[in-house]
C-alpha cells in the first residue's frame, strides 16, 4: 500500500524534504506562500489550499515549527489539523522545541489515536534535498515501525534513541549543546586571528587542516569572516534559533541538576547578539559579540 505524506511548511527545509520524498511517496504540500507552493509543484509535490485539506488523507504529516506555541496552534488551534487527521496516522515532528513540550503534545495526540514521531533533524537544506540528514528519533515501537520507511528516505543516519516521544529531543539537546558551543568558539577564534593581524582566511584553512578542525568551524567560518569584515553574510541559520536552542540546553541541564558552564557562556553570546539586533542574521554573526567594531547591518 502506498504512503501519503503531508508536508506543512515549504520553507528552506520543508521544500527540500518534500521534494526528496516525492520521488518515492505521494506528497501533499501546503504553505502560506503561493510562490513556495508553485516551486514545490514544479518538483513533484501536489499542493492544496489549506493545511486541513493536506492532512485529511495523509498517513504521515511532516511538521517543522519554531517552538511549542506554533506547534500547539498548528495542531489544536482554531484551524488545527489534529481533529482532521485519520485515526492511526502519525505526525513526524522535525523541530527542536524541548523535551517536556513533546511529551505533553504526544499525550494529547494519543487521545485522538494519532502517533507522534519525535524526529529532530540535523544537516541543513542541501542535505535535506538529498535524503542525507541525521535524524534522531524518540517514538513508541509501533509508531516508529510505521514511520520507518519515510524516516529511512529522509536520513543517511537514522538513530532510534528511545522508545518514547521526548527522547529524540533529548538527543537533539545534546547535539545542540555541541553545535552552539562550536559556533561560538569558532567565532572567538577567528575574531582573535583578526585582532592579531592574521589573514583570517589563511588562518581558517590552517585550522581546518589540524586537530582544531570542526564541522561548524569549516561551515560557519567563512561567513563569520565576512561579518567580521563588515559584509552581509548569507543567512543559512538564523542567530535567534540558537537563542532558542541554547535555552533548551540550559533548561534541560537545570532539570537534572547539572552545571553546563561552557554551554551557558555560549548562550550568553547568542543573547548578546540578539540584543544587538542580530536575530535575523546568520548565527555566524555571533563573531560581532566579541569583535563589535564593524557596524552590524541586519
Amino acid at each position: 500500500m502506498s504512503t501519503t505524506i503531508a508536508v506543512l511548511g515549504l520553507g528552506a527545509m520543508g521544500l527540500e524534504m518534500a521534494s526528496w520524498l516525492a520521488q518515492t511517496f505521494t506528497v501533499i504540500g501546503y504553505d502560506i506562500s503561493d510562490d513556495r507552493m508553485a516551486l514545490a509543484e514544479s518538483r513533484g509535490v501536489t499542493c492544496v489550499q489549506s493545511s486541513r485539506e493536506a492532512v485529511t488523507d495523509a498517513d504521515m504529516v511532516l511538521v517543522a515549527v519554531r517552538n511549542r506555541a506554533q506547534l500547539d496552534e498548528l495542531l489544536f488551534g482554531t484551524e488545527g489539523i489534529a481533529a482532521h487527521m485519520k485515526a492511526g496516522s502519525a505526525i513526524i515532528l522535525t523541530s527542536t522545541i524541548g523535551i517536556t513540550a513533546v511529551e505533553d503534545v504526544a499525550a494529547q495526540l494519543s487521545e485522538l489515536t494519532i502517533g507522534l514521531v519525535d524526529a529532530p533533524v540535523s544537516g541543513g537544506p542541501v542535505r535535506a534535498g538529498k535524503g542525507d540528514l541525521l535524524v534522531t528519533v524518540g517514538a513508541y515501537e509501533a509508531v516508529y515501525e510505521q514511520a520507518k520507511p519515510v524516516l529511512d528516505e529522509m536520513a543517511s543516519t537514522l538513530v532510534w534513541v528511545g522508545k518514547a516521544p521526548g527522547k529524540g529531543q533529548c538527543m537533539k539537546t545534546v547535539n545542540q549543546l555541541l553545535c552552539g558551543v562550536h559556533i561560538a568558539a569558532a567565532a572567538e577564534a577567528l575574531a582573535l586571528a583578526g585582532k592579531l593581524g592574521l589573514d583570517q582566511s589563511v588562518a581558517l584553512d590552517a585550522l581546518m587542516s589540524g586537530a582544531a578542525a570542526s564541522f561548524m568551524l569549516g561551515d560557519r567560518g567563512p561567513r563569520a569572516i565576512e561579518t567580521y569584515q563588515g559584509e552581509n553574510a548569507e543567512v543559512k541559520s538564523r542567530l535567534d534559533i540558537f537563542v532558542k536552542d541554547m535555552g533548551i540546553v540550559t533548561d534541560a541541564a537545570k532539570s537534572v541538576g547539572m552545571a553546563v558552564p561552557v554551554a551557558a557562556a555560549a548562550e550568553q553570546e547568542y543573547l548578546l547578539g540578539y540584543a544587538n539586533g542580530q536575530a535575523a542574521m546568520d548565527d555566524s554573526s555571533v563573531i560581532r559579540v566579541v569583535a563589535p567594531e564593524q557596524p552590524v547591518q541586519p
